[in-house]
């Protein structure tokens, strides 16, 4: 069996604070330090307090992985995603955990949710270093950076790109691009984009890909083509908001005639409300989704491939080989292009 290994990016030649200084600091014996890492209930809350007060004082990381060796336990693989009920991102997952079943690993969820997302995952660190984890949908920030770093454990990113760490992500301008390219090959000439109302890296660049794909067919971006619901629900990309930003575009004096969905939910929610106002998909008005959920293909809805599943296996993948130190090369940075599955509710050419 190989010796021990760091397997963070960079290293970082700070010395190490251990449970002895915690203890010197709190004035407490490493027992009680130990106890309350634990979360033992046999320590009273003023002494908790002391403790706590000099972990994020020193910046102290438990190291989990010595501990767990100590003990004979399993590695520790955290996940932290802002949801794990989206098709989206239960895809990802699907193909993150094909990887994990053979594998003797304790599997933590860190669920970010919809807001303040950094500090949620400061505070998951801050409660013990990890093996392994996997960041989905999260910018990495100086101070999540510094986070990792300090781990000792590896680390990939799904969503965002970071130089010091492994990096798998999707290229939204061009998946955007591609969808509403289709749109104007088969004669649309007023296309509609149903948007989230959050401002994200994703939303902003598949918006510029909207964007490209009308200005080289010679069409003007009109930004009242633009539209987002009102339900904040999985920041925006649902079936609700779908269907309240396709009664806003349904109600413009001069009326749409496909539509580019920024999701494949929001899309579901679009052709919903067409279909309650009477209005045929696609000789009325075309939709193309994004994601290629597999809903999707038995609806016939026409979507953006992102291969999520096979994205989410190569990420675990690697992380697993950085975990058992069988990788020690560079960080990666793997971007997949989204490819166009042209189904019912878009093939319709337009006179």
């Amino acid at each position: 069996m190989p010796p021990e290994a760091p397997v963070c990016c960079l290293s970082d030649d700070r010395p190490k604070i251990t449970i002895y200084d915690v203890a010197r600091r709190a004035g407490v014996a490493i027992s009680t330090v130990s106890r309350v890492l634990n979360e033992s209930p046999d320590v009273s809350m003023e002494t908790r307090r002391r403790v706590n007060t000099a972990i994020e004082a020193l910046n102290f990381r438990p190291d989990r992985r010595a501990r767990q060796l100590a003990q004979q336990g399993a590695p520790t693989l955290a996940i932290a995603m802002p949801t794990l009920t989206t098709p989206f991102h239960a895809s990802l997952l699907k193909g993150i955990r094909l990887h994990l079943r053979e594998r003797e690993l304790d599997l933590l969820f860190c669920d970010l949710g919809s807001r303040e997302r950094h500090r949620a995952l400061i505070h998951f660190l801050h409660r013990g270093a990890v093996s392994g984890l996997l960041l989905v949908g999260l910018k990495v920030t100086e101070d999540i950076a510094s986070e990792f770093k300090s781990m000792g454990a590896a680390v990939a990113i799904l969503g965002y790109q970071h130089e010091d760490f492994d990096s798998y992500w999707w290229d939204d301008i061009e998946g955007a691009r591609r969808a509403v390219a289709h749109l104007t090959s088969m004669g649309h000439r007023r296309i509609g984009m149903i948007r989230s109302a959050s401002e994200s890296r994703t939303q902003i660049r598949r918006i510029d890909g909207y964007r490209s794909a009308l200005q080289a067919a010679g069409l003007p971006f009109d930004q009242t083509l633009v539209a987002a619901g009102t339900t904040d629900k999985h920041a925006g990309y649902s079936e609700e908001s779908g269907y309240e930003a396709m009664g806003t575009l349904m109600a413009l004096s001069e009326p749409v005639t496909a539509v580019f969905c920024a999701s494949d939910a929001q899309a579901m929610g679009a052709w919903l409300a067409l279909r309650e106002s009477g209005i045929r998909v696609p000789e009325d008005v075309a939709i193309v989704g994004y994601d290629d959920v597999k809903t999707s293909r038995y609806v016939g809805l026409s979507s953006m491939d992102q291969a999520m599943q096979q994205v989410g296996e190569l990420a675990a993948i690697r992380l697993l080989k950085r975990m058992d130190v069988e990788l020690d090369d560079p960080p990666s940075s793997f971007c997949h292009t989204p490819e166009l599955r042209i189904r019912s509710s878009s093939a319709f050419q337009r006179g």
